[in-house]
């Protein structure tokens, strides 16, 4: 994963000194870097940068930067970013560099080896000269420099690990998506075909967390709204503190507000005065594995079967660092392999397997930067021809009315006669990728009759309504992940308004129907969704049964249920305890029912509990992977997880206690984190909503000022234009002062 929580690197910030964050990385204080003094032509050119860029933050604490150039823009996004989290910003890096291992110890070198695999630090050198243009160039220079000015202004700051950015570092993280295509390589079987020494004793391979599964996008055309200006929503479904909220401004046409992920110098989701974008993770396959038949050629080398001939294999020494238990630094060397389909990530069946994948970072980056300032369809459309987007279908809406649903650019044309979501072979040449799709080739939905377009992370066959593409019409790798319970959700809503407003946009975006355990009036079974199943093998056990009468009362609560979240709802307290538990059978259903009110009972004192005394948020520091604790205060708050179809979704469940234990109640880690509702008129507007606050810094009144409108979904007003800040002004600064 991109994001820290996934990396596995568990540690504070630390604005009083290195001892908090080193302590909390399991390192001792004396180990945390220190920082080079900058030399004087650096200082010098900094200090003049600095002075064209200022900072404003208003009384959210969210920044906005405004800089005479992009490069002075960027310089300045940098320098904010790294005063609100340096320590994602250096996590991100660490995971995109492969430098992991040397902050975290030996037991993340293999997630290092499998970044290492695919990004190369002497590439990405040579790629910043002379494939990339000179304006791409200056930004990534301004990147590496307002990060390096704010570690010179900050001595008090100490990295784990990286004292020093460079600029062809940011190509190393170009998209910012949640999980990158890479992540999708198991690190389990990349471990067993690469790692020579036996694990050590607490060294195993950790279980990564489930990624959260999760987005929303909406856009309405003008003639369904009621003031005739094109709606979009946008609320992505991440790790919580994953992203940025800021806006960037320039005197060279940039105006960007949104979200970023820790480190980049884009905005990932976002608008500016004129149009808007919001990504969704996509279920298109695009990353694919080829088994290779590898044989030991006469002359002792390992060559690789590809149609008639033998093609050597290519090798390739990585050297990786770790961490020593003592603090120390100590090295790896892997000799790799990789055919022309891709690096060899692990064997199977015999077969070494090889994973291809889009790696573009140069035209990743320019296109995931210039479509921030694209002002319109037409111009999006030109800067997606870089076709360097992999992961991410795209809800788009701009001030001439035009909506649309597009799917991932980057899409490999394949045989469709063969089933890419397994190992192909690779020694037919019939497997191979046969170049890109164009655009036309992919399926969309611009501007159809209906007028909406949405994507939840389900396929794009319902994305437009009765305009939406056709299966039919395309090969099935345009689709791996079917439909969500979110995905039928949203389309219903969407179907039965028939006037929209920002705030009948908002509504639907926190809509509380839960459809997962609702009959499903669509599908022609007379018993379908969760609950009804639950009440059917209830009511067909005989009537001497002793479970008849023990589970007459919670059956009568899910009976007479209106299926939505609340925090006043006890029905979804005991839904939501019961669906976790095996309910294949009636059998497992009944026995589930009986774990959930037992439990119920034991941690609350009674089976029915408002959801909200359960389902909370908690913010208590500043460590990356959160701790919680029931003793300490905490939010209710009332949706619940998109695995259940809700559309405003927070994913929580029991969490570790500093006791060793685990807590009674609920504690969200992912789901809603910035919403925002945008209405593109002669005048934009926008209101909007993060998870926690913009601060990562327990001390600062805007760690988690938003809270209570997050649980609420009360969504506050967008400062956007310069007179929006009138009176909202907090501070005003040029980075340094």
């Amino acid at each position: 994963m991109n994001d820290a929580r996934h990396a596995g690197l568990n540690r504070r910030r630390f604005l009083g000194g290195a001892a908090g964050a080193a302590v909390a990385a399991g390192l001792t204080p004396g180990h945390a870097a220190a920082i080079p003094a900058p030399t004087p032509p650096d200082l010098a050119r900094w200090r003049g940068q600095a002075a064209r860029v200022r900072i404003t933050r208003d009384d959210w604490g969210i920044p906005h930067v405004e800089g005479r150039t992009d490069a002075d823009a960027v310089f300045g996004m940098m320098y904010a970013q790294a005063e609100d989290d340096f320590a994602r910003i250096e996590t991100n890096y660490l995971t995109s560099l492969g430098r992991l291992a040397e902050a975290n110890g030996e037991s993340a070198i293999w997630q290092d080896l499998r970044q290492r695999l695919f990004v190369d630090p002497q590439v990405l050198k040579r790629d910043l000269h002379p494939r990339c243009p000179a304006w791409l160039r200056r930004l990534t220079e301004a990147w590496a420099d307002g990060l390096n000015y704010y570690l010179a202004t900050h001595p008090e700051v100490r990295p784990l690990v990286l004292t020093r950015f460079e600029p062809w570092m940011a190509l190393s993280f170009t998209e910012g998506s949640i999980g990158g295509d890479i992540t999708r390589a198991p690190l389990p079987r990349l471990r067993a075909f690469y790692d020579s020494q036996p694990a050590a004793r607490g060294d195993e391979e950790p279980v990564p967390p489930r990624e959260p599964t999760g987005s929303n996008g909406i856009a309405i055309a003008p003639d369904r709204t009621r003031d005739g200006h094109a709606l979009l929503l946008i609320n992505p479904h991440t790790t919580f503190y994953f992203r940025s909220e800021q806006q960037v401004t320039s005197g060279e046409g940039l105006n960007a507000y949104g979200a970023a992920t820790w480190g980049q110098f884009f905005l990932y989701q976002g608008f500016n005065a004129n149009a808007g974008w919001m990504h969704t993770s996509t279920g298109a396959d695009n990353v694919d594995e080829f088994a290779e038949t590898i044989v030991r050629a006469a002359d002792g080398r390992l060559r690789y079967r590809y149609g008639t001939e033998l093609r050597p294999v290519t090798t390739k020494t990585i050297t990786l660092g770790y961490r020593t238990p003592d603090g120390g630094q100590a090295q790896r060397r892997f000799t790799t392999f990789a055919t022309h389909h891709g690096p060899i990530v692990g064997e199977a069946d015999g077969k070494w397997i090889a994973f291809a994948l889009m790696n573009k970072p140069v035209e990743a980056l320019q296109q995931s930067y210039l479509r921030t300032k694209a002002r319109d369809y037409r111009e999006y459309l030109r800067v997606a021809e870089f076709k360097a987007n992999s992961s991410n279908n795209t809800i788009f809406a701009d001030s001439k009315g035009d909506i649309a649903f597009l799917m991932p650019q980057f899409m490999p044309i394949r045989d469709d006669r063969f089933d890419y979501t397994k190992p192909v072979d690779g020694s037919d040449p019939a497997t191979d990728w046969q170049g890109l799709h164009s655009l036309e080739d992919l399926p969309q939905a611009v501007n159809p009759e209906q007028g909406w377009v949405f994507n939840s992370n389900n396929w794009p066959w319902t994305c437009a309504g009765q305009d939406s593409p056709r299966a039919t019409d395309y090969p099935r790798y345009f689709d791996q992940a079917g439909e969500t319970e979110r995905g039928p959700h949203a389309a219903r809503l969407l179907t039965t308004r028939h006037v929209f407003t920002p705030q009948v946009l908002r509504d639907i975006a926190f809509d509380p129907h839960l459809p997962a355990f609702a009959p499903d009036a669509g599908d022609g079974e007379p018993v379908s969704g969760l609950v009804p199943r639950l009440v059917e093998a209830w009511h067909n056990l005989p009537g001497n049964d002793p479970r008849k009468a023990k589970l007459a009362g919670p059956i009568g609560l899910l009976r007479g249920w209106d299926h939505r979240w609340g925090t006043d709802s006890t029905a979804t307290s005991l839904a939501v305890f019961w669906a976790e538990g095996p309910r294949d059978t009636d059998e497992q259903r009944l026995a589930s029912l009986e774990t959930a009110v037992e439990r119920l009972t034991r941690d609350f004192g009674g089976w029915r509990v408002p959801w909200g005394e359960i389902n909370r948020f908690q913010r208590l520091d500043d460590a990356i992977d959160q701790r919680f604790d029931d003793a300490k205060p905490s939010t209710p708050v009332p949706f619940a997880s998109g695995t259940w179809g809700s559309l405003a979704s927070f994913g929580a469940k029991r969490q570790p206690e500093p006791s060793g234990g685990t807590t009674k109640r609920f504690y969200g880690t992912s789901g809603n984190t910035f919403v925002a509702v945008v209405e593109f008129g002669p005048k934009l507007r926008a209101r909007a909503v993060r998870e926690g606050g913009a601060s990562g810094h327990p001390d600062s009144p805007h760690f988690a000022d938003q809270v209570e409108r997050y649980a609420s979904g009360n969504l506050r007003p967008v400062y956007f234009h310069p007179g929006d800040l009138d009176g909202h002004i907090e501070r005003s600064y040029h980075p340094g002062e």
